[in-house]
């Protein structure tokens, strides 16, 4: 299932939401070569998150093999930077254009309900704390991690919370039927978020690499609990279609 759209009416010009799309795209073709293999292994080496060199649970001077031929030398104190550039970095082109459709789709009503400056802070914070709960699970991983999927865990934790009656149009594919299906946001976002707990749930004891689904929880999580402290009341008002009971 992918979300198309929305049926929640946009006030503001989502500022901020479209910053973060151009950073993430400016990122992908001038850090990561629009998906050349040695800019991106380089790129997820020194701009990705390794939970082994952060917390210092992996020694120095480890060489982690990240493409082939290429590997990815640990440094001796821990890379802060790292938690803030991963959210801006990806692996594929599909990994990037995933995660950029679902923020346009539930980031800007998001955004409607805070404006620009604080929906960039509350957009860190969910990145964050996406962070901190897939390092918790991983704390001596050797696997790095980029995208901005658990920020945007973040977003849809939000909209949750804000919109849950509004209608998402969804896109389903089987096989050959191809339909399109309108159901309430609060229904699509617990399945997603209950997709992600149980990859979650799977993904344990696995250093491997793959998708960092307590990152998503993570995020989810932190931006469904953190939302009221950034909304502001007079711009969330105006939508008619906030809330749980109307």
């Amino acid at each position: 299932m992918i979300p198309l759209r929305d049926n929640n009416p946009k006030i503001l010009t989502p500022y901020a939401t479209v910053t973060i799309i151009v950073l993430c795209s400016l990122a992908w073709v001038f850090l990561q070569g629009a998906g050349n293999e040695t800019q991106v292994a380089a790129s997820v080496c020194t701009l990705g998150i390794v939970p082994g060199e952060l917390l210092q649970t992996l020694p120095a001077g480890t060489a982690l093999p990240i493409a082939p031929g290429m590997f990815c030398v640990l440094d001796d104190a821990p890379n802060w930077h790292t938690v803030i550039t991963y959210m801006f970095m990806h692996g594929s082109w599909w990994h990037l254009l995933g995660n950029l459709w679902f923020l346009w789709v539930f980031g800007r009503s998001v955004e409607d309900s805070m404006g620009p400056l604080r929906f960039v802070t509350f957009y860190l914070l969910a990145g964050l704390a996406a962070a901190a709960l897939q390092i918790s699970f991983a704390p001596a991983s050797s696997v790095p991690m980029v995208g901005a999927s658990g920020a945007i865990g973040g977003v849809m934790g939000a909209y949750l919370m804000l919109y849950p009656r509004v209608k998402v149009t969804m896109l389903i594919i089987l096989v050959i039927f191809i339909t399109t299906v309108p159901i309430p946001a609060m229904f699509m976002l617990l399945y997603w978020l209950l997709v992600q707990f149980l990859g979650g749930i799977g993904s344990i004891g696995n250093d491997t690499g793959g998708v960092a689904f307590w990152a998503h929880v993570g995020g989810f999580v932190a931006g469904a609990a953190m939302v009221w402290l950034f909304v502001n009341p007079e711009l969330l008002r105006r939508h008619p279609h906030y809330g749980w009971n109307k």
